[in-house]
């Protein structure tokens, strides 16, 4: 993905995809979409997140859940330029709220496991935010970070895979650190990638944003946990 040395207000129309012009008017007009959709999901997320919690409801288990974000992920991709792949985003939140409701059930068990739970929201919403202006202001060139944040999660996915199956609780939790420091960085890859015109589709863009909220969240509440429970 191609990108240029200068920030939202001076983005000059430039050709992408086919030769389409992404003017700084088009690309703001797909951050306020992403903002918007991406709210929204976020909301309907921890709505499933909550009931699930309250009402008990086990988890999909580890191989349902890959089938089910994978499927659901090629499906939002099939349709991202149509009504439907908007639906399909929030059969996607929904699924991942679902996925969220046991871990947060356990960490509600847990002595001050409310108060880990706040703590896990608050950063997340610190980071998101000021990784967020960081991708927003910045004149550099970002672009180089996709192959490198891409390949940090390849290695992180493995690695957790690695850390469930053999059972090692400490590979559990140098993942979980790791993947803070990815999702920050993919936050601020992202948010850049839009305002510069890289990413047109508001759709996409809600998807990998939510992706990189849900990992942040999923991961400081790991730790932030194991903390806790350790004091």
């Amino acid at each position: 993905m191609d990108t240029r040395n200068s920030n939202v207000t001076t983005l000059e129309a430039r050709p992408w995809y086919g030769g389409e012009a992404v003017t700084p008017e088009r690309a703001n007009k797909t951050l306020r979409q992403t903002y918007a959709l991406l709210g929204a999901n976020l909301a309907w997320s921890a709505a499933i997140a909550g009931t699930v919690t309250a009402m008990g409801i086990p988890g999909p288990g580890l191989i349902l859940t890959l089938i089910g974000f994978y499927g659901l992920l090629f499906a939002i991709m099939k349709f991202r330029n149509s009504g439907a792949g908007v639906g399909l985003t929030f059969a996607l939140t929904g699924f991942m709220g679902w996925t969220l409701g046991p871990l947060l059930s356990h960490t509600l068990k847990m002595p001050g496991g409310a108060e880990v739970i706040a703590m896990s929201l608050g950063a997340t919403a610190i980071i998101f935010f000021g990784m967020s202006a960081v991708g927003l202001t910045t004149k550099r060139d970002l672009s180089s970070m996709g192959k490198m944040l891409f390949a940090g999660m390849i290695v992180a996915v493995l690695a957790s895979l690695g850390a469930i199956f053999f059972n090692i609780p400490a590979l559990a939790l140098t993942v979980s650190a790791v993947v803070v420091l990815l999702m920050a960085g993919m936050i601020v890859f992202e948010t850049n990638n839009i305002v510069r015109g890289g990413e047109t589709n508001y759709v996409m863009a809600t998807v990998s944003l939510f992706v990189s909220i849900f990992n942040l969240f999923s991961s400081l509440l790991h730790l932030l946990g194991f903390a806790n429970s350790n004091d």
